[in-house]
């Protein structure tokens, strides 16, 4: 899992340990992600599977992409396909997948790289590997996060964010022994480079085994963890965490994530994801790839998308994609 690490930890800017007296973020939830497949077949583990939608806003869904060593000739992405409504953020820990939209963004998207998608009134896209790592095959491992758009900016302009691994802001824990990526919004007074509609942050940590991390937070944001490696344990209660489970906060001014002090070989630290944001409390109609307000809004962008209106696949695309 490289990701984009620093050689050494300690020389960067340091993230203050949070007052003794801040409050902290209990546990209100931690559940395990369940398997499955998406796209042309690739596997996933749906992070937000059994979670109430009003503990997640303003985010919809979450995967976990891989971890799978793919065999010459198996890697796979997904076919053409519309999107309305919201934001897809695709963060590549290992391997190498090519987006391409209606819009004529797009780009390789490799490891520690970010690509942030605003479908806003429209657009279509793919992500599939490039033909040279379907050819010789190799590790694949990233997540997907879709981002809710507020009523008033579900049918804003479509634009598309490459985030490169030199942009994203790397930081340390006060004592050193984790690793901060700031991706997208804020944390103590640092910003990740990811620009966002709806007020979130972002960041993806790893704790070295025992260490510990208490993480000052927005009060006015909710706070979820997700563990991508390692185990660990979550809240001052010190509530297990282990690899594919999820984590609930509640309200507070403080995270607390921490390493077991032993780990297994393949996983040597305690790899999490770390997001919150600003919940939009608006009503949720989603479908497939649109996610709206009302019914109605849901049946205008199937119709929208039947009828071309959401964009056109380039004539320079591989043929024989179906857009679902």
């Amino acid at each position: 899992m490289p990701a984009v690490t620093a050689p050494d930890i300690l020389v960067l800017p340091r993230v203050p340990r949070p007052d003794p007296s801040a409050a902290e973020r209990k546990v209100l939830s931690v559940t395990t992600a369940p398997q499955g497949y998406e796209g042309e077949g690739f596997p996933v583990r749906r992070a937000f599977h059994g979670v109430d939608l009003a503990q997640l806003d303003p985010f919809i869904h979450m995967d976990q992409m891989g971890e799978v060593e793919y065999a010459p000739g198996e890697p796979k992405g997904t076919p053409w396909h519309p999107h309305r409504g919201f934001e897809t953020v695709t963060y590549m820990l290992d391997g190498v997948l090519r987006h391409q939209d209606s819009q004529g963004g797009g780009g390789l998207i490799t490891d520690g790289d970010t690509q942030w998608m605003t479908a806003g009134g429209g657009i279509l896209h793919i992500e599939a590997p490039p033909e040279e790592i379907v050819m010789k095959g190799g590790l694949f491992h990233g997540f997907q996060l879709w981002v809710n758009l507020p009523a008033r900016l579900k049918m804003t302009q479509p634009r598309y964010q490459d985030i490169r691994r030199g942009e994203v802001s790397l930081l340390a824990s006060d004592d050193g022994g984790t690793l901060l990526r700031l991706i997208a919004g804020a944390v103590a007074g640092h910003e990740g480079p990811g620009s966002t509609h709806t007020p979130i942050a972002l960041l993806h940590a790893t704790l070295t085994p025992g260490a510990q991390l208490r993480l000052p937070w927005r009060k006015d944001f909710n706070a979820l963890v997700y563990a991508l490696a390692g185990a660990g344990s979550v809240g001052a209660s010190k509530r297990p965490l282990k690899m594919g489970q999820l984590a609930v906060f509640g309200e507070g001014d403080v995270i607390t994530v921490a390493a077991d002090a032993t780990q297994e070989s393949r996983a040597p630290e305690l790899d999490v994801l770390i997001l919150g944001g600003q919940p939009i409390r608006e009503p949720v109609a989603a479908y497939g790839p649109f996610v709206m307000n009302t019914r109605e809004e849901l049946m205008q962008a199937f119709e929208d998308f039947q009828a071309g209106r959401l964009g056109q696949i380039p004539d320079e695309s591989h043929p024989g994609h179906d857009v679902f």
